[in-house]
């Protein structure tokens, strides 16, 4: 199989090509093609990517080949892998730099950060959806893009259910909830639905029975793992779920907006100065074998170690456990979701796909994320309960935030844009959502097709 990594300059592109490296079964990836418009990053990432396979020591590993040449990149690929950041990390430093002056939350999927993010990277992603249509029409593209639930439906316009979005947090969660409650995490069953980073882990089936109630009468067990420390045990059992790490900016907002404003630097501007330092390490030439992968191993380990630190401040827990440093494998998901859609291998994954009528508080193009039923035609969402009236306040509320942004897009309008600011429910004035748009609008030339 070919896959073809848009965005193949990326940071991440390693956790996808360290696991291919592990897979060894009939069918596999043969040949991995990055894309980028960054000809350093491309370089860098190449050459991290070489170090992995020559430490691996597989006879099979995938040929790797680089291009800056879009139609070059799509032609033959059986999976595309849409990876890309419109705007950069200086993009996402604006965001959050520009919401913080108006005293919102400018976080990259969350609030005024994302719609800006949005509005930016949705006439991107559909102009690639058009071009993987006409380039590669069998393929399948799973989507990384954020906002992922956003980006995947916006390409849904054109590839339909050929797009799938995919997100490492309810991974994560489900995983961290079911090692607590004694049980390996590919044996449980996790009750999990929302929009991509506004979800909820309701209910997690060990041989058939609910075992959430027991970890939510442990006030010790629920304060021992990230989500617990983040939400603490007796909001935890008020809402009678455990919320994805992402509604700590909608229940905590103030706390964290407080946090972001006091800290020293934004999460963007951190990783675009990291990063900044780990591409010129890894380009440069004349370094010796297993540099550039040291360097971003390195890199890394930081990144994950500082993750989304602001909230642990404002929540007043400290650092990070050891135990929650391990990402949700948004890799090993999509190698999951690749063989069950290649080699009709039934995977059941939590994604980000159309809601059908899963939902019926959301119209069938709705994307949602929920667990599906994957085999060779694609993935199947679950049917699931219904959302609480609490949760179905803030569901569709986004939903139509979202719905805002890919009006503005294809339109131009400005009245849209502004409409999906102030809809939102952590941007608090209709004045301010102009501001922000005027803010936004100054700094990103990908925004002036707004009028």
């Amino acid at each position: 199989m070919r896959l073809t990594i848009l965005g193949g300059g990326g940071f991440r592109v390693p956790l996808v090509y360290g696991a291919l490296l592990g897979d060894h079964a009939e069918g596999r990836v043969s040949h991995v093609t990055l894309y980028d418009e960054d000809p350093a990053r491309l370089t860098a990432m190449a050459r991290v990517l070489h170090d992995q396979a020559e430490a691996a020591d597989v006879p099979d590993a995938p040929a790797v080949t680089a291009t800056g040449d879009l139609d070059e990149a799509l032609r033959g690929a059986d999976f595309v892998f849409s990876a890309i950041r419109v705007g950069g990390l200086e993009g996402r430093a604006a965001d959050e730099r520009i919401a913080l002056a108006e005293g919102v939350l400018g976080q990259e999927t969350v609030g005024a950060g994302g719609i800006a993010y949005g509005l930016r990277t949705v006439p991107v992603a559909r102009a690639i959806a058009r071009r993987i249509a006409r380039s590669a029409p069998e393929a399948w593209v799973i989507n990384f893009t954020n906002p992922a639930g956003l980006v995947t439906e916006a390409m849904a316009e054109e590839l339909g259910e050929r797009v799938i979005g995919i997100c490492d947090s309810p991974v994560g969660l489900g995983r961290r909830i079911a090692r607590l409650l004694g049980a390996r995490p590919e044996e449980a069953w996790i009750d999990y639905v929302g929009l991509n980073h506004l979800g909820w882990v309701r209910g997690l089936r060990i041989g058939g029975r609910d075992e959430l109630p027991r970890l939510l009468a442990d006030t010790k067990a629920l304060e021992s793992f990230e989500e617990g420390r983040l939400f603490g045990a007796e909001w935890l059992r008020s809402l009678g779920a455990i919320p994805n790490e992402y509604l700590h900016y909608y229940y905590f907002n103030r706390d964290t907006v407080r946090a972001y404003q006091e800290a020293e630097q934004t999460r963007g501007a951190f990783l675009r100065d990291q990063q900044r330092g780990f591409y010129a390490e890894a380009g440069r030439a004349g370094q010796p074998a297993g540099a550039a992968l040291a360097a971003w191993d390195r890199t890394r380990a930081e990144r994950e170690a500082t993750y989304m630190a602001e909230n642990r401040e404002a929540a007043g827990v400290g650092e990070r456990d050891e135990s929650d440093l391990e990402s949700g494998g948004y890799e090993k998901v999509a190698l999951a979701l690749m063989r069950a859609i290649a080699r009709d291998e039934r995977a059941t994954l939590i994604l980000n796909v159309r809601n059908g009528s899963t939902l019926s508080v959301l119209d069938a193009a709705a994307v949602i994320e929920v667990p599906c039923l994957v085999d060779a035609n694609g993935a199947h969402p679950v049917g699931v309960a219904q959302l609480p009236l609490h949760a179905v306040g803030l569901v569709t509320a986004v939903k139509a935030v979202e719905r805002e942004v890919l009006a503005a897009a294809a339109s131009g309008s400005r009245a849209a844009a502004v409409k999906a600011f102030a809809l939102h429910p952590l941007v608090d004035s209709v004045a301010v959502a102009r501001r922000l748009l005027d803010g936004y609008a100054a700094e990103h030339p990908g925004l002036a097709y707004l009028r």
